[in-house]
């Protein structure tokens, strides 16, 4: 495993923001616009393998304990980043831990606080395996895809990206204990699913990744690859969206809107590849995010109305 010189040091490097931290700064070691997205995939998960009606308190209990585990590896991941942060730009630079607001050591701090709140929580209202993968999502993406995958292969975000798939299956365990085909088929969607969506952001940012010297696919294979791989992984991630419904482990409602949904994200992939200007990445990457939401909750109501 890859770990550059100093990552895990726990330094206390002098504060270069001119302002102690503040509540904001540890809100932003969550990364909670991320968070926001794994807890939606999560809670719709849990919802269909309830049949559309989970009980109160365990859902809930997915919700604080699901958003803390997301955001304790996500501080984590801005703890081994920092020095790649530095060097990526204004935007990264001024993040809490890069910028020296907040000392590795307290982040670290933060992180185990959070982390060891999740599982409790998960555990005690939950079950243990929706609280054990929980956690063992934070682990893959601190140890396997921020340590590992990130600073090694152009594959970084293929393989990484099961830690945001993760989720799914500790939502559906959540409503009953056990998992499901069900389960499998969002785990995948979401795995499929990450490679086009990350691509159109590092092709936004090659120039960042590559000043940090990150083997993100754009900087290693260069731009026209890059698009070519959005476009095939975005026809497979649709044609993988289908089956559940055409299956019937989801129904109709959801095969319509999984439909409907994936001609929108292909024709945006095709026009990338044909046309790979920055507008064109920025507009699939934010659609790429609405598409997930949409796709499930789509999941969530069809389960409701069956």
């Amino acid at each position: 495993m890859a770990v550059p010189a100093n990552t895990l040091a726990l330094d206390a490097r002098p504060r270069v923001g001119g302002r102690p931290a503040v509540w904001r700064d540890y809100v932003t070691l969550t990364k909670p616009r991320i968070m926001s997205l794994l807890v939606l995939t999560a809670v719709c998960a849990m919802v269909a393998a309830a049949g559309g009606a989970p009980a109160l308190v365990p859902l809930m209990a997915l919700v604080i304990g699901g958003g803390l585990a997301c955001g304790g590896a996500s501080a984590l991941n801005h703890v081994i980043d920092r020095d790649i942060d530095r060097l990526m730009g204004p935007r990264t630079a001024s993040r809490p831990v890069a910028a020296g607001r907040i000392s590795a050591r307290r982040a670290v701090a933060f992180a185990a606080v959070l982390l060891a709140t999740s599982f409790a929580v998960m555990a005690a209202l939950d079950n243990l395996l929706a609280a054990a993968l929980a956690l063992s999502g934070a682990a893959y993406y601190v140890v396997v895809y921020t340590l590992w995958l990130k600073r090694t292969t152009p594959q970084n975000i293929v393989i990484g990206g099961a830690a945001g798939a993760i989720p799914t299956l500790s939502g559906w365990a959540a409503a009953n204990g056990h998992l499901g085909l069900g389960a499998v088929f969002l785990f995948s969607i979401v795995l499929l699913w990450t490679p086009p969506h990350f691509w159109a952001l590092a092709l936004l940012l090659e120039r960042q990744y590559a000043a940090a010297r990150i083997p993100m696919m754009p900087v290693v294979r260069g731009a026209g690859a890059t698009a070519f791989q959005v476009l095939v992984y975005s026809l497979v991630l649709v044609g993988l969206t289908l089956v559940p419904g055409v299956l019937g482990t989801f129904g109709v409602a959801y095969l319509g809107a999984a439909g409907a949904l994936g001609v929108a994200v292909i024709v945006l992939a095709w026009r990338l590849w044909r046309d790979r200007t920055p507008a064109r990445a920025g507009v699939l990457f934010h659609f790429s995010l609405l598409y997930l939401a949409l796709l499930f909750v789509a999941v969530a109501l069809d389960a409701a109305l069956r």
